[in-house]
């Protein structure tokens, strides 16, 4: 991606959440968005001044780390010791994080998305943006979500030079084609001969109908809100016909026999990295018809022909190792330097407690 198109896209977004209220957007998002200069890049950033104000985890870490943290416990509903004793630790973090006030944040590169890739970083254009956020807006807490120990290790290193520091996130999974094909497994191979069966029609960016994107918001809900978890973000079809024509997100399709879309994937790229923060289908359909691993197919058959790495994000463990994906761990940056002693080291104890607690519990159980 180039430098014009990073712009573009940064511009693009700033407009459409000028345009809109937040909540025509993204139901269960609050924030207030913004432009900043990044060296020679354009980024988006968000701003969240009052921790009160209730929103989504896209800019709030209360809700990541503890809301969210604490409805995943349903998978440990074998371990009722376990889910017990984790969710006490984590009941421990909300006067925590209040007393941190990491809901009181700035969030730069924040593209509203699940995953939101960083680009090229360089010591003193991190230095720079950071001092002149906190000028602008003090008292609040500096983060940038989304980096991991895969590719960002270089980047890591010097946000830590910088005063960051890292709070681990979850479990992601990465699937690598920028420099060399990796191997088909067989799951992925039964998966793409599934696709071309031909049963359903694929659906390209440039054929889909207004109609296509009530439907892809129906087929979003039924899989990240009603069978996960409705802390994800509840993206409107007006956010999701608004990404594609602005060039910000792709969208591709599977098409029934009766027209109606079956499945939906939306892929966002910064540099040689994608993402497919919207996925969806139809979960009245039978099981076997395998509609999720053909939109899995198509993500795989992208990666591989553009040659990029592909951020599978987090969950289905097992699925997404079985066709690659290679474990990684996801870090929020945060800068908290020049707040008040209390705040810091209330912030200090949520850091422990995360690499303490919740890695090994991430590592131990493949969330």
């Amino acid at each position: 991606m180039t430098e014009n198109n990073n712009t573009a896209k940064t511009l693009a977004l700033h407009e459409l959440f000028e345009s809109e209220p937040t909540e025509n957007l993204i139901g269960n998002l609050r924030t207030r968005s913004g432009l900043h200069s990044f060296g020679r890049d354009l980024l988006p950033i968000t701003i969240n001044s009052d921790p009160s104000l209730p929103t989504c985890y896209l800019c709030c870490p209360s809700v990541a780390y503890i809301d969210y943290a604490r409805d995943e416990l349903r998978h440990f509903s074998d371990f009722r010791l376990l889910s017990g004793m984790l969710d006490a630790v984590l009941r421990l973090g909300y006067p925590l994080i209040r007393a941190a006030q990491l809901d009181r944040q700035v969030q730069i590169n924040n593209w509203l998305l699940a995953t939101n890739p960083i680009p090229d970083v360089t010591g003193a254009a991190l230095e720079t943006t950071t001092r002149e956020v906190v000028l602008a807006n003090p008292g609040h807490v500096v983060i940038w979500r989304s980096l991991n120990d895969y590719s960002d290790r270089d980047a890591m290193r010097i946000f830590r030079q910088a005063g960051y520091r890292m709070f681990p996130a979850r479990q992601i999974y990465m699937f690598d084609c920028r420099d060399a094909q990796p191997k088909r497994h067989r799951d992925e191979r039964r998966d793409t001969a599934l696709l071309e069966n031909g049963e359903f029609t694929l659906v390209s960016s440039s054929e889909f109908r207004e109609d296509d994107y009530i439907r892809a918001q129906v087929l979003y809900q039924h899989l990240y809100l009603e069978k996960y978890t409705w802390l994800n973000p509840h993206y409107t079809p007006v956010f999701m016909k608004s990404m594609h024509a602005k060039g910000i997100l792709e969208f591709q399709g599977l098409r029934a026999e009766d027209g109606r879309l079956a499945g939906v994937i939306a892929f966002f790229d910064t540099g040689r990295t994608m993402t497919a923060p919207i996925v969806g289908y139809d979960s009245t359909l039978p099981q076997a018809k395998g509609l999720y691993r053909m939109l899995m197919a198509l993500a795989a058959q992208r990666a591989r022909k553009r040659k990029m790495l592909y951020n599978m994000s987090a969950g289905a463990a097992s699925f997404k190792r079985n066709r690659g994906g290679v474990a990684a761990l996801e870090y929020s940056a945060v800068y908290n330097i020049g707040l008040s002693p209390g705040r810091r080291l209330a912030a200090l104890l949520v850091r422990k407690i995360l690499e303490w607690v919740g890695v090994p519990v991430l590592r131990s159980f493949e969330l």
